[in-house]
């Protein structure tokens, strides 16, 4: 079994009065955040906030852009053409590492949300334009797995962390499920921590079909929004460091 392994979090996605998740009590589980950057949500003062909380408990802080879309939480896909999509992840990935010196908070790495995430995921021209602005930033990237998004960073020269769901439900091609089908959410903690230790076991993935898939893991997502969110992360944690897997930051 893996003997040390990351465990990241989207968080910093509240929006002026609006909240979103716990992320207090997720940042004292996780050992990254994926700090959102003003397009799906978050504004500059909970960009700050999120950052110094990161600071304060020793968490590491990625970037996590996404389409232009708080009405949808970034889960629905933008048109934009290639050179619209690399400006807009540079000018997110900007933003926040500018709160972040504010903070005194580094910023080591980016993490595409939602729909942009999971269409780069499938589409290399998006992963190409994604990758080029990770590329002009100096900041690694945090891939799902087996994805067109992992081998465009790594065919660009960026050092590339291959991220796995402990929430979400994956298709036989390595896909996550839509959220819009059955199995897209996994709710469990316990069902969540299973499946996780099965894959650092064996290298192999359950899919929604129970079809295995191989998938390598340097980082665990739980996400942040999930009411969830908290339980899972903590009995994951919890069961991982029984079996005597160390949690840490990748970066």
């Amino acid at each position: 079994m893996t003997r040390s392994i990351d465990i990241n979090s989207d968080l910093g996605e509240a929006y002026g009065p609006w909240q979103m998740g716990d992320d207090a009590a997720m940042l004292d589980i996780v050992t990254s955040a994926n700090v959102a950057c003003g397009g799906h949500a978050s504004d500059p003062d909970t960009m700050y906030r999120t950052l110094v909380m990161c600071r304060e408990k020793g968490v590491t802080a990625g970037a996590h852009p996404g389409f232009p879309d708080r009405q949808g939480f970034g889960r629905r896909v933008i048109p934009m053409t290639a050179s619209e999509v690399t400006t807009m992840v540079a000018a997110q990935i900007g933003a926040l590492q500018g709160i972040a010196t504010l903070a005194g908070c580094p910023v080591t790495y980016v993490k595409p949300h939602g729909a942009l995430n999971n269409f780069a995921s499938a589409d290399r021209a998006t992963a190409d334009a994604i990758a080029v602005a990770v590329k002009a930033s100096g900041l690694a990237m945090l891939a799902i797995s087996g994805t067109e998004l992992e081998k465009a960073s790594r065919d660009a020269g960026i050092e590339t962390i291959s991220e796995i769901f402990a929430d979400r439900g994956y298709q036989e091609n390595g896909l996550l499920v839509p959220r819009s089908e059955p199995g897209a959410m996994i709710h469990d903690p316990q069902a969540a921590a299973e499946r996780i230790l099965h894959l650092l076991e064996t290298g192999r993935m359950q899919t929604v079909t129970g079809r295995e898939i191989p998938l390598a893991a340097q980082s665990i997502c739980v996400h942040g929004d999930e009411a969830s969110a908290v339980a899972l992360a903590a009995e994951l944690r919890a069961r991982l460091e029984a079996e005597g897997v160390t949690i840490t930051a990748f970066a």
